[in-house]
């Protein structure tokens, strides 16, 4: 399981790394000089959840790759606060940010992408975005994630610390398309455009709903995937703490 954990994060690292290095130095737009800061207007491509999304898996999986190589790639422990640095920022990062940010990604835009493409992905992104790449950034996020659930036990943070992580980022999103709707006069997703004042705040706050369940999800996935080892650990640290008991009542 180890080896092929390191395998898995090395090369999910290389193909994050050559699809995001692809994705600034050839998509364009269209318009002369067109850069990664530039792409269809204000805020560039980083605009964009799915852009932002990007960066932050090929991060992810450059720590794991990292991780893996450094031989910590982790399991229940009796003792999380005794793992390497690298690794308990590794999982606090993947609970809070990796795992319900990504599937939120594929979740949202194939949901809206099934009712009405034009309103997350017009047809005239299809002249810039090759197929190969729109489905490495909004389809095979997810199964990719489920491997690595699968592969590696990522310590479950306080729930209130990381859904509270997790809104703040995104809560800092959604000031940053409001501000470019109101500095630059452009909704960064068609369909917020399409929607009433009322409409729109109902629409936030329901993401942001779907964003603690997805964040709940991932918590559950893990207990389920690694409950084995987790009731293992458990069962060592009571039968530990029972002797202990034994010995101080002597």
């Amino acid at each position: 399981m180890a080896l092929l954990s390191v395998i898995f994060s090395v090369c999910m690292f290389i193909m994050y790394l050559c699809s995001i290095t692809y994705n600034v130095l050839t998509i364009s737009d269209g318009t002369p000089n067109c850069t990664v800061f530039t792409f269809r207007g204000y805020g560039g491509k980083f605009k964009y959840l799915t852009f932002l999304n990007f960066l932050l898996q090929t991060f992810y999986y450059g720590l794991c790759a990292a991780t893996a190589v450094m031989g910590s790639t982790g399991a229940p422990s009796r003792d999380p606060r005794k793992r390497p640095a690298l690794q308990k920022f590794r999982d606090f990062l993947h609970n809070t940010l990796v795992f319900p940010v990504g599937t939120f990604v594929v979740v949202t835009f194939w949901a809206i992408y099934a009712v009405d493409r034009e309103l997350v992905f017009p047809k005239a992104l299809d002249k810039f975005i090759p197929p190969w790449l729109n489905h490495v950034m909004h389809t095979f996020i997810l199964p990719i994630l489920l491997m690595d659930k699968y592969l590696n036990y990522h310590h479950i943070p306080k729930r209130r610390n990381g859904i509270l992580g997790l809104l703040a980022f995104g809560l800092v999103y959604l000031l940053w398309i409001l501000w470019i709707a109101y500095y630059a006069n452009v909704w960064v997703y068609p369909i917020l455009k399409v929607l009433e004042t009322h409409q729109r705040i109902i629409f936030f706050a329901f993401l942001l709903m779907l964003f603690v369940s997805l964040y709940l999800v991932g918590e559950g996935l893990t207990k389920f995937l690694w409950r084995k080892e987790m009731g293992a650990v458990l069962a060592a640290k009571t039968t530990k703490s029972s002797k202990s008991t034994k010995k101080k009542n002597r």
